[in-house]
């Protein structure tokens, strides 16, 4: 499904029209809106750019114009604009499955798309660290998470506050979400900048259903 003229509405004034050739050479730009519907079709689909169906513009000016929005951070600036609370996505990073979960909080943090800090941060027991309780209680920001069965140092958490604990269901269910965009799935792109833009995308999508 295309966007609809109501979610255009929204992101045109955030998507930069392209350049307008002075010199009368060369093909006119496509219409920004309808390579995005063409990115769009790929992010949902999983399928090869070189599948993208006719009723789009060619897909070498889509990944073209993805390369380009993605490299200048209009992806970037468009989750800005649109991100919000309740469950929405606030802030996303690509990493590899080697690193330890609790090493990448601060990466998360620095990637969010809102100016302020989170007051809390909700994690499973993965996330049963005291240096990280540390580090994030500088900034501000109380971590919520159970304690590992196997704990030995004292337990710093609160039993009223680990109610908040329940929430944890709305990241289950932003995963879900992404999911359905199948090019999220298995990620297909070499550069890594390039599978964060589809995340970005998938976010995006996401954000303007609730707007």
């Amino acid at each position: 499904m295309d966007l609809t003229d109501e979610q255009w509405e929204i992101l045109e004034p955030l998507i930069p029209a392209p350049p307008r050739r002075t010199d009368g050479r060369g093909r006119p730009w496509r219409d920004p809106r309808d390579v995005l519907d063409g990115i769009l079709w790929v992010l949902r689909t999983g399928a090869p750019w070189r599948d993208l169906p006719e009723r789009y513009p060619p897909y070498q000016t889509c990944h073209r114009r993805f390369q380009r929005w993605n490299e200048e951070g209009v992806l970037e600036e468009v989750l800005r604009a649109l991100a919000d609370r309740s469950g929405l996505p606030l802030s996303v990073r690509a990493a590899s499955a080697s690193p330890h979960e609790v090493t990448l909080v601060g990466e998360v943090l620095d990637g969010r798309f809102v100016s302020e800090k989170p007051e809390r941060l909700i994690g499973d027991r993965a996330y049963d660290s005291d240096p990280l309780d540390a580090e994030l209680a500088k900034m501000g920001i109380e971590m919520i998470a159970p304690h590992r069965n196997n704990r030995k140092k004292p337990k710093t958490q609160d039993g009223r506050k680990l109610r908040r604990y329940k929430r944890r269901w709305k990241m289950e269910r932003l995963f879900v979400w992404l999911h359905n965009f199948r090019r999220l799935v298995i990620r297909y792109e070499r550069r890594v900048e390039n599978y964060l833009g589809f995340v970005h995308l998938g976010c995006i999508v996401i954000l303007l259903r609730y707007l």
